[in-house]
């Protein structure tokens, strides 16, 4: 059995004026309040998407009427430092529960100064989802990551 072709990483990096601590904080606590609701799976318009703050915790949307939708898991959960989260949605973009389909994110966190982070973004693996090269075109059409984390940055600046 061939293993599929190596489909290059996703990568994003930001520098936030914010403390490193606030910067996780915000990511991770207030993950909602800076994912676009238009990103979503579910069935339904998403309220929130909400971030378990624990190795082995959900990553998930709330739906409008309450309802949820797995998008992964926490893998590493390293305040103020480090974040590793699985994503398990597919190029049809659905979630897959089969955690051998899954990718990985990582996120890093590096204190230039007291009120400075360096947030670096990875988006690994992509080749173990169905369809991963799709999602990956998808995602980059969209802006990437890279506009994602500008919309994390303006919510950490924004935020006390």
């Amino acid at each position: 059995m061939t293993s599929p072709a190596t489909i290059p990483p996703l990568t994003g990096t930001i520098t936030v004026e914010v403390p490193i601590e606030r910067a996780f904080r915000v990511f991770t606590d207030a993950f909602g309040s800076w994912w676009p609701a238009e990103y979503h799976i579910g069935q339904t318009d998403m309220a929130t998407a909400i971030l378990e703050p624990r190795a082995g915790g959900r990553w998930y949307e709330q739906g409008s009427d309450g309802s949820q939708c797995d998008w992964g898991r926490v893998l590493a959960w390293e305040p103020p430092h480090r974040l590793v989260v699985t994503w398990q949605i597919n190029g049809q973009w659905q979630y897959d529960p089969d955690p051998e389909h899954a990718s990985e994110i990582e996120v890093r966190f590096s204190a230039d100064g007291p009120e400075q982070t360096s947030v670096n973004l990875e988006h690994r693996h992509l080749e173990r989802l169905v369809d991963g090269q799709a999602l990956r075109d998808g995602i980059t059409g969209g802006g990437g990551w890279s506009s994602l984390l500008e919309l994390f940055a303006k919510a950490a600046t924004n935020q006390t």
